[in-house]
């Protein structure tokens, strides 16, 4: 992806870039910052074929422990949030040649965005969360079909929450594909995290990308 600007949303922001031609996909970090597990991530996205776009919510603040990462999340400001996640879509979506549906992915605190920002864009086409959800009317005010990856043992995302979540999704007639991993707990698909499961996290990402080429393939802009 050439040229991203040094807007002060898109400041600090990592790209992986598959191309100007590559489906967009913006990756909205979990409430540790934009750390090296959101970079690797979205190198192994860029390796599948999309160019990626991960925004730093945290003014370059990242966190190594649960109190910190709390800290950080809860005093960052909403607005901003919203303005920097909204940013990473239109940055992606400006480029010519490139596939007019953009996806976002998200993880935990970062999940959260993934479900707004659809109902702010229309050119967004697709919504994966990771052990994040968002319940009540605003899964009414947008249409995108959801990918959610759940741990079975989670005190963030409860089954209750994820249950109220899928079935919020299918009221609002929207597609849901909700997955839930026997044997693992939150941040099961992050490196860094004692809870992370290999094997758990690449049949995760392998869904993900599959959901992505098939979610996006079908946006190309008109001649």
């Amino acid at each position: 992806m050439t040229g991203i600007d040094d807007s002060d949303e898109l400041r600090g922001a990592y790209v992986a870039d598959a191309g100007d031609d590559a489906p967009g996909v913006a990756l909205y970090h979990a409430w540790w910052g934009l750390n090296d597990d959101v970079k690797a991530y979205a190198d192994r996205l860029a390796g599948a074929g999309f160019s990626v776009l991960a925004p730093d919510m945290f003014g370059g603040e990242v966190a190594a422990t649960i109190e910190a990462a709390d800290r950080l999340s809860s005093s960052a400001d909403e607005d901003r949030c919203k303005a920097i996640s909204l940013a990473a879509v239109d940055r992606l979506a400006a480029r010519q040649g490139a596939p007019e549906g953009i996806g976002v992915v998200g993880f935990s605190f970062g999940a959260a965005w993934a479900i707004w920002a659809p109902t702010q864009r229309e050119h967004i086409a697709a919504t994966v969360v990771y052990y994040g959800t968002w319940v009540g009317s605003v899964l009414g005010k947008a249409s995108v079909p959801v990918l959610g990856h759940f741990a079975e043992d989670d005190p963030y995302e409860t089954a209750e929450t994820v249950t109220e979540f899928e079935q919020g999704l299918r009221d609002a007639g929207r597609d849901a594909d909700i997955h839930r991993y026997p044997v693992t707990g939150h941040w099961f698909a992050e490196p860094s995290r004692d809870a992370y499961r290999a094997e758990v996290a690449s049949i995760a990402f392998d869904r993900t990308v599959a959901f992505l080429q098939r979610r996006l393939a079908g946006t190309l802009r008109p001649d």
